[in-house]
């Protein structure tokens, strides 16, 4: 028998058919929630008078912080996607 027609190795029980550990969806819907929050945390801020200017959509909350933490939120999906199981 050639090495062409030699037959593939079956996969372990414990792999599964998921190409990542339990443990990486879990750190990925953790990061969508922190970027879900992000999201919340710039809404906000319109008037109930369409003629008067509300000067809190400039507010550190919306301008600043939420941004940063929605960035965060994806930077964190991107490391759940590529964390090493240790099995």
């Amino acid at each position: 028998m050639s090495a062409k027609n030699t037959p593939k190795k079956e996969q372990n029980s414990k792999e599964g058919l998921f190409p990542l550990s339990w443990s990486n969806y879990k750190l990925m819907l953790i990061g969508f929630g922190i970027i879900i929050l992000g999201f919340v945390l710039m809404a906000g801020g319109g008037s109930s008078y369409p003629n008067v200017f509300n000067y809190n959509i400039f507010s550190f909350r919306r301008i600043t912080l939420a941004p940063i933490v929605v960035l965060f939120g994806f930077a964190f999906v991107g490391y759940a996607i590529m964390k090493k199981s240790k099995e």
